[in-house]
């Protein structure tokens, strides 16, 4: 049986920046959700969810042995934290949208 969750009830997330580049560490809570958020959280799917803050590519690295991913968002900041005008717009914040993203999981 499938159901849908959002994100943070299943993973953790970490972010971290470097010129105009965010990355988001994405970590299931127990590794039977690695391959429910493999199929849910798409890089197409990332992308598509916050096309104003994310305006480049966004790739996906998968860290199988870790039970984890690793998401590159580029041209997302701004032309980067000392470039941008705004104050706070480091990307810490990413990781909170992508983990309020709804994934289907299954209960077996």
């Amino acid at each position: 049986m499938k159901r849908t969750v959002l994100l943070r009830e299943i993973a953790s997330a970490r972010t971290g920046d470097k010129g105009n580049v965010s990355c988001v560490s994405v970590w299931p809570y127990d590794p039977k959700h690695y391959e429910d958020i493999k199929a849910s959280l798409t890089p197409e799917r990332v992308a598509a969810a916050y096309p104003d803050l994310f305006r480049g590519a966004v790739e996906r690295f998968e860290v199988p042995a870790l039970h984890g991913f690793n998401f590159v968002l580029h041209d997302a900041l701004e032309g980067g934290v000392n470039a941008s005008l705004n104050l706070d717009f480091h990307g810490k914040s990413f990781s909170f949208l992508l983990l309020d993203l709804p994934v289907e999981v299954n209960d077996q």
